[in-house]
């Protein structure tokens, strides 16, 4: 009898830690689904500015973007004077930019997207966005020991054969709206590279999001690289035209 009463209460413990973590997959899941489709529509159109800041200067750049799904997008800077006409276009994983000083179009080799976008903290590959953490990661809640009430924590290690540089991504959201707070990157080494800090949650077109990222980098003390949206507007109907390399040379 003893033992039949063990049996049954281990049976009833594995079935309830089997449904939590069950649960505890649905709720990653739907989290990590809402931050891949926060900034994304069918097509979107918006304004922000770029503030940059080192030890040594700081600039900011206002800009004009648009967005067709993952698979484009077209940038052109608008401010100041002396950077107004620049633009990057990007289809799929080909990425160019227009310098309109010297008059040329750059295609971006694989080799760059690692590198700064226009002296930022943010690269070329943070612009391409070919990955979404649903599709290429595998991920699950944690725990850190540091963990805040009201915050919940999500692992993301890429999945085998994907071509991503970071090790992992721990991302923190608010418990009660699933919206982002940070997110950090690790390197190969596991060694924290950057952090890209959210907030001033803001509705725009009907839908609430953060309105300020914030990228602070490890390796480079004293900067930091804040992106503002100004104004932001979904599901919008955009010509073809936008995304060609002919609209790079177009004037603002």
């Amino acid at each position: 009898m003893v033992s039949r009463l063990l049996w049954v209460l281990c049976l009833a413990l594995l079935t309830c830690s089997t449904a939590l973590a069950q649960a505890g997959e649905r709720d990653a899941t739907a989290i990590i689904k809402k931050i891949d489709d926060l900034y994304r529509s069918d097509a979107s159109h918006g304004k922000l500015e770029m503030e940059i800041v080192t030890p040594h200067w700081q600039r900011t750049l206002t800009m004009e973007v648009w967005t067709e799904k993952l698979e484009k997008t077209f940038v052109r800077i608008l401010e100041p004077a002396k950077e107004r006409g620049v633009a990057t276009l990007r289809i799929g994983t080909e990425m160019w930019n227009y310098l309109p000083k010297t008059n040329k179009v750059i295609k971006i080799p694989p080799s760059m997207m690692m590198s700064s976008w226009m002296g930022s903290d943010f690269t070329n590959d943070d612009l391409v966005k070919e990955y979404t953490f649903l599709d290429d990661y595998d991920f699950h809640l944690v725990t850190p020991d540091d963990a805040k009430e009201g915050e919940l924590y999500i692992e993301c290690i890429p999945k085998p054969g994907r071509p991503i540089v970071w090790s992992q991504v721990l991302i923190a959201v608010d418990a009660d709206t699933s919206l982002p707070i940070w997110q950090k990157y690790y390197g190969e080494r596991n060694e924290l590279m950057r952090t890209l800090h959210y907030g001033d949650i803001r509705t725009f077109d009907k839908r609430r999001i953060p309105a300020e990222m914030e990228m602070v980098p490890e390796n480079k003390e004293g900067n930091r690289t804040t992106v503002r949206y100004l104004d932001l507007e979904f599901n919008v109907s955009l010509s073809p035209e936008i995304f060609s390399l002919r609209n790079l040379r177009s004037r603002p």
